[in-house]
């Protein structure tokens, strides 16, 4: 075999040379248009970007699971709320309402322990704090959880 009989294999590919002159066809510009981010050396962009605007992801609605939907929350009134009511009253959240302390009993009422009970009194009331019933207590009513 000589150099005159070698053939091209069909994998060899002719490399392009640019920027070498303007006869060539690729000089000036080595056939990347005019000016501009990809015209530069050494530029990638990379192929999520979208020009500056909001990512597409971030435009998008979140989906999924969330733990919010069974969120349970409660109407909250205080201890120093009920020095209103006389000795012996028993106290419901249909009181409350009726009442206007509450506005809506939402997934039930929690009494906490701001303020001071001077009444002996009885609570009825779907949670307490541990303030609030060692107050209650204290004063000689009762909480009842309902």
């Amino acid at each position: 075999m000589k150099l005159h009989e070698l053939s091209k294999t069909p994998e060899a590919k002719k490399v392009k040379r640019v920027g070498r002159g303007t006869g060539s066809g690729t000089g000036k510009t080595s056939g990347r248009g005019e000016n501009g981010q990809k015209s530069r050396s050494g530029s990638s962009i990379p192929a999520w970007f979208q020009g500056g605007q909001s990512k597409l992801f971030e435009r998008l609605p979140k989906r999924g699971f969330n733990n919010n939907r069974f969120k349970k929350e409660f109407a909250l009134v205080n201890l120093n709320d009920l020095n209103g009511f006389n000795d012996g009253d028993v106290i419901t959240p249909q009181v409350l309402k009726d009442l206007g302390i509450i506005k809506k009993e939402l997934s039930g009422i929690k009494v906490l322990g701001n303020g001071n009970l001077e009444k002996k009194i009885t609570i009825k009331a779907h949670r307490f704090s541990s303030a609030a019933v060692t107050k209650i207590e204290k004063a000689g009513g009762t909480a009842e959880v309902i």
